[in-house]
C-alpha cells in the first residue's frame, strides 16, 4: 500500500516537473523568436533608448516584423554586413508600417527608411501613421565590397520617434548594361538649303 502511495507520488512529480519544464522551454522559445534578428546588428545613437524587436502581432506576412520604437528622439537601425561586387547595381525592397512617426526637425530624410550606413543613401523615409507599403533603395556599389544595409527609424541627418515596421526585405542584383549603340546622331553638312518664312535660305559651315 505504502508502495503504491510513493509511485502515484512520484508520478505526480514527474509530471508535476514536466509541466513546469515545458512551460520553460515555451517562454524560452517565445523570448528567442522575440529577440532573434538573423544576424542583424542592432545600433542607435542615443545608447539604451531604442527599442528593438521581432513582432509577432504586426507582422505583413505569416512572419514576425523587425520592430523599432524609438520612445524618444533617436536614430536606430537593423543593419548587416552584406558582400557585394564592385561596380554593380542593387535594388534593396521591404515593407514598411509606421505608427506616429515623427522627425526632430523638418528635415528630409529622416523617417523609417532604407539606408546604407555612414552614407547619405536612402530611400524614401516615411512619417506619420502609414499602412503597410513597399519602399527601395536602389545604388552602385562602386568600388565597395562590403556594405552594410540598414532598415532605420531616424535618419543620417536627424533623429525621429515613434514605431516601425519592416518586413519581407530582399536585396537583388542588377546588370550593368553595355550598349555602344547611338541613340541619337548629329550630322553636319558643309552646305545646305532650308526654308524660313517660306524664304530659302542658304546655310553654309565654313572653316577659318
Amino acid at each position: 500500500m505504502e508502495r503504491n502511495q510513493n509511485r502515484k507520488k512520484h508520478k505526480i512529480s514527474y509530471f508535476i516537473s514536466l509541466a513546469i519544464l515545458l512551460i520553460m522551454l515555451y517562454f524560452a522559445y517565445q523570448f528567442y523568436q522575440t529577440n532573434n534578428f538573423n544576424d542583424f546588428i542592432r545600433s542607435e545613437t542615443n545608447l539604451y533608448t531604442s527599442q528593438f524587436t521581432r513582432d509577432k502581432e504586426t507582422k505583413y506576412n505569416n512572419k514576425r516584423s523587425y520592430k523599432i520604437e524609438n520612445p524618444e528622439y533617436n536614430d536606430a537601425m537593423f543593419y548587416k554586413k552584406v558582400e557585394v561586387k564592385k561596380n554593380q547595381p542593387y535594388k534593396v525592397t521591404c515593407m514598411v508600417k509606421t505608427n506616429n512617426v515623427q522627425a526632430k526637425e523638418e528635415t528630409s530624410g529622416v523617417g523609417a527608411q532604407i539606408s546604407i550606413e555612414e552614407t547619405t543613401e536612402r530611400s524614401v523615409a516615411i512619417n506619420g501613421t502609414q499602412d503597410w507599403q513597399k519602399i527601395e533603395l536602389i545604388f552602385n556599389s562602386k568600388d565597395r565590397e562590403e556594405m552594410n544595409i540598414g532598415f532605420r527609424l531616424g535618419g543620417y541627418l536627424g533623429e525621429a520617434k515613434g514605431e516601425a515596421w519592416f518586413s519581407d526585405i530582399s536585396i537583388e542584383e542588377g546588370t550593368v548594361e553595355q550598349n555602344n549603340n547611338w541613340k541619337f546622331a548629329c550630322f553636319i553638312f558643309r552646305t545646305t538649303d532650308v526654308t524660313i518664312n517660306q524664304k530659302q535660305v542658304k546655310l553654309e559651315v565654313t572653316r577659318k
